[in-house]
């Protein structure tokens, strides 16, 4: 059985289960990277309309569990997650509504056209900066809304202005952090397992914490913090040496202290390796490796 034949006859079965009064269908979403996943949407008489993806329950199905297993956990995520009570989007028509949670964030160029073509966005190296709303409300908590080119002629605007809203605004509302590797090592890990990794490893560059991982306080969409005002060069200041950036994924790059040592070959080897390996393919931000200059200031793409 195919995907398209599993969410079709799901969302039958999704429907028969709910009964009268609900709606169900099917909708490929694009994703970052091109990444198609299947959408099953449920409608009501509410005015928020739930996106269930199907993409890992027809893995779990392929997997051995059972169909009518499948449906009753869909049923059960529906009637728990879907919010209670109705949601106003009114205030999206006007944009000194919204112009003060205007953000943005960081993608891959290569992969992203069809996306790129249908949003505004400022090019940076082989990377694209892309704005979104981001919202926050009582019934649906926190989330992104994409800013689309018709939303630039609904609010009577310019991608240098968004620009500009989205510099100031994004490090205010996701303040960029910096944590040394072992240190987000241990928080994974959990303080004894690392302490047991690093004795037998025993890499006194690691000790001496060469890499760090930059993302915001949510660890959320925090590549972009690579393009926060002053923070590479603060960060790099603590050495007064250039700095490796790895995209690690759209949401965190690492950055690694230049030793002197010719390691470009060997870090863009790792870069993709770990892309193709290790991160989901709508998370990869880029497999190029690039590098803060000290002395120049600024980012560039060295491999």
């Amino acid at each position: 059985m195919e995907i398209k034949e599993f969410a079709e006859k799901v969302c039958n079965a999704v429907k028969k289960e709910l009964g009268k009064g609900y709606r169900v269908e099917l909708k490929e979403v694009r994703k970052n990277n091109g990444v198609i996943l299947h959408g099953m949407l449920i409608f009501s008489q509410k005015n928020v309309v739930p996106t269930i993806y199907l993409d890992t329950f027809f893995e779990e199905y392929e997997s051995g569990v059972f169909f009518s297993e499948i449906v009753r956990r869909l049923v059960s995520i529906y009637r728990k997650d879907t919010p209670k009570g109705k949601i106003d989007m009114e205030f999206f028509r006007s944009f000194d509504e919204v112009k003060d949670r205007i953000c943005y964030r960081l993608v891959g160029r290569k992969g992203n056209e069809e996306l790129l073509a249908d949003v505004p966005y400022i090019e940076f190296l082989d990377l694209a900066l892309c704005f979104y709303y981001a919202y926050q409300g009582d019934v649906l908590g926190e989330g992104a809304i994409l800013v689309h080119n018709s939303h630039l002629e609904l609010w009577d605007t310019c991608t240098a202005e968004l620009l500009k809203l989205a510099q100031r605004n994004t490090p205010e509302l996701f303040p960029w952090e910096c944590h040394s590797m072992s240190s987000v090592l241990k928080e994974i890990l959990g303080e004894d397992l690392c302490e047991e990794a690093e004795d037998v490893a025993q890499d006194d560059l690691f000790q001496e914490d060469p890499m760090w991982v930059l993302s915001n306080d949510r660890r959320v969409q925090g590549a972009v913090c690579m393009l926060y005002p002053g923070v590479l060069d603060e960060i790099a200041a603590r050495w007064t040496k250039g700095v490796y950036v790895l995209p690690s994924s759209i949401h965190e790059v690492i950055l690694l202290i230049d030793s002197g040592r010719d390691e470009t070959e060997a870090l863009k080897k790792m870069i993709a390796q770990v892309n193709s390996t290790q991160v989901a393919p709508e998370e990869v931000l880029s497999d190029s490796l690039y590098y803060y200059d000290f002395i120049e200031k600024k980012v560039k793409i060295i491999f």
